[in-house]
Order: structure tokens, then C-alpha cells, then sequence
């Protein structure tokens, strides 16, 4: 690779990095909160959110999907801390909109909540843009993760989603645990 397309690319993939490491905080910022936090146990062994913490405001749709989440969740047998990784994953990953093909602003093939790939294996454009689906092959690769439930967030989010940036789920995780708080049972 010559020199000038070499430094176009790292030029590019700084500018990608920036977008995302400052998106979230700054997009956090933008449309504060209307509903009042609900306040939800913690789980033995599992620690605080890391970090700053980023929330969005959610409208029907990203509601939606968030019920979607904690019910694929319930449907596997999974306890409320693997819905509150899943839903912080999405909120990182989507923020909680079931994206389709974004053209050439997406990320190679990468679809639905969890921003999965069916070049990846994750499944057909059809099954990763269906939430239940995205959400139940999400929660077989956190299955797969030994000792999951007792490490933080972001480390059993990396793991299964394999992020060029693997401390963005961290700012997400208290959002994530006032919405399973607020809907696990409702």
C-alpha cells in the first residue's frame, strides 16, 4: 500500500473512532431523560457501571425492542443480568433501533439490534433484523462465555460482539439496568 493511501485510510479509521468514542456521551447529552430511573437490586458479584454513563431517550420503537430483549431473555432461561448485557450491547451497537443496510455508512454487512453480520455467521439479513431472533443468537455467544455473570459488562459484551471498541458498552450499563428493572416484570 502506497504511502498516501495508507495515511487516507489510518485518516479514516481516526475519524471512524472519534465518531463513535464521542457519539454516545455527547448524543447522551442531547435529549435528556423524561422518566425517573427505577431503582433495580444489584447482583451478587457483579460490579457497579464502569464508567461515565451515556442515556437516550427512548421512543416507542426502541421500547419495543427492549421488551423484545428481556422477553427472548426470559424465553431462554437467562436471569435479568444477561438482559441487562444484551440491552447495553444494542444500546451501544443500534441504539435500540433494529437497523437494516445503511449503504456505505455500515459497518461491512452488519444489520439489526446487535449490528450482526450474516457474513459472520450470525444468521440471514431476515433472522438479524427479527429482534427475537438477533437476541437469542446474541445470548448463545454470552451462554458461551465462561463466568459471564460475574464479569463486567463490557468484558462479556466484548466478547461475544468482538467491537473495534470494546469499552463502549460500559457507559450504557445503568441505562440497561433501570430498563430491565422498569419492564422485567411488567
Amino acid at each position: 500500500m502506497n504511502t498516501i493511501m495508507r495515511k487516507s485510510v489510518l485518516s479514516v479509521a481516526g475519524l471512524a473512532f472519534a465518531g463513535g468514542v464521542f457519539a454516545g456521551p455527547i448524543a447522551a447529552h442531547a435529549n435528556p431523560v423524561d422518566a425517573k430511573p427505577t431503582a433495580v437490586a444489584v447482583q451478587a458479584g457483579v460490579s457497579k457501571p464502569q464508567g461515565e454513563q451515556s442515556r437516550i431517550s427512548l421512543d416507542g420503537e426502541q421500547t419495543a425492542n427492549v421488551k423484545a430483549i428481556i422477553a427472548a431473555t426470559k424465553k431462554a432461561g437467562l436471569p435479568e443480568r444477561a438482559a441487562v448485557i444484551s440491552i447495553a450491547t444494542s444500546l451501544q451497537e443500534s441504539k435500540l433501533e433494529n437497523l437494516g443496510h445503511l449503504g456505505d455508512a455500515n459497518d461491512h454487512d452488519s444489520l439489526g439490534l446487535f449490528q450482526q453480520r450474516p457474513s459472520s455467521g450470525w444468521g440471514t439479513p431476515e433472522q438479524i433484523t427479527d429482534p427475537a431472533y438477533s437476541t437469542t443468537a446474541f445470548l448463545k455467544g454470552l451462554k458461551q462465555v465462561d463466568g459471564w455473570q460475574d464479569m463486567p459488562l463490557t468484558e462479556a459484551a466484548q466478547t461475544v460482539q468482538v467491537s473495534a471498541y470494546p469499552d463502549a458498552y460500559a457507559q450504557w450499563e445503568q441505562q440497561a439496568t433501570d430498563l430491565v428493572g422498569q419492564y422485567w416484570n411488567s
